[in-house]
């Protein structure tokens, strides 16, 4: 046998082994991520919010839905919901018992595009394609109905071109959303503005990170700007991270903090890695699927 021979065997063996694993290990090491957000003025309590995004639900999914019972435990003081909660009707019912308890804490939400209709085949190298925001496709629609009941019996607050404010342990958090901007359901003008005066912080929500979607948000003074969608790249090269985002943000910017700064203002943007992904492209690697945890904290100014 060649080297050459023996060369590409070898490479055709580690092919298919990280194939196994990005299909069949990857996906359910869940990640419970944990950062610190320098948000809150000068004298204020911590508040620890739990980030979920992207869960892509099947009922059939036991590990993931496990997990997610498992999230009540680390007592976070309001949930964001970052939207793609399901990929088939039949698992509202499942989110609705696996997020139970989660659901009687304060929270809001808003929508991404499997919410409102079932995903659908693409052709799974298109996700390492540039990509910008997607027409409608004719695909059925999801019970978002449902969904929206579901997600609101405990009191979460649909965010989805609304605004809502909320005060917890001595601080007013005020929010604005706007539904999912890759298929062009967004509609910021409808919560656009400036930061009321008397809010201690100013929160974005949005489904997907779309740099028209961040201007904005940050031109009007918005402090802290939570999204999903991007999967953290879903498919990230050790060492280097992300290829894409599937939207226009950069890659390096697709999981995690940073900064997005607009004429006077800046925003501190975290972009969540979700929890799963379309069940037509079930492949992770080296961007393990997460919820985030994170402590807004006083700022040291």
């Amino acid at each position: 046998m060649s080297g050459l021979t023996r060369t590409v065997g070898a490479l055709g063996v580690a092919a298919v082994g990280c194939f196994a694993y990005g299909v069949l290990i990857e996906p359910r090491d869940f990640l419970v991520r944990r950062g610190a957000l320098p948000v809150l003025p000068p004298g204020h309590d911590t508040l620890r919010v739990l980030h979920i995004a992207d869960l892509h639900l099947l009922t059939k999914q036991r590990a993931k839905r496990e997990f997610l019972r498992r999230l009540i435990a680390l007592e976070p003081d309001f949930v964001v919901n970052t939207g793609d909660n399901i990929s088939e009707p039949e698992a509202i019912e499942a989110l609705a018992s696996d997020l139970n308890e989660l659901l009687q804490v304060p929270g809001v939400f808003v929508f991404g595009s499997n919410d409102y209709r079932l995903p659908h085949f693409r052709n799974p190298l298109a996700y390492l394609m540039p990509s910008g925001p997607s027409q409608h496709y004719e695909r059925p629609p999801m019970p978002i109905d449902e969904l929206t009941a579901v997600l609101s019996s405990g009191g979460w607050v649909d965010l989805n071109e609304h605004r809502t404010r909320m005060d917890l342990q001595g601080t007013t958090l005020d929010f604005r959303g706007t539904s999912d901007a890759h298929e062009n359901r967004d509609d910021y003008s409808q919560v656009a503005g400036p930061v009321a005066p008397d809010a201690d912080v100013t929160i974005g929500v949005t489904h997907a990170p779309y740099l028209r979607i961040l201007d904005s948000m940050t031109k009007d003074g918005v402090n802290l700007i939570l999204a999903g969608h991007t999967h953290g790249g879903q498919v990230c090269v050790p060492a280097y991270g992300a290829l894409i985002s599937n939207c226009d943000l950069p890659p390096q910017h697709a999981r995690g903090v940073h900064r997005h700064r607009r004429k006077k203002h800046t925003s501190i943007v975290h972009v969540s890695a979700g929890l799963g992904m379309s069940p037509y492209a079930p492949f992770r690697f080296a961007c393990r699927p997460e919820v985030s945890l994170l402590r807004l904290v006083a700022r040291s100014e």
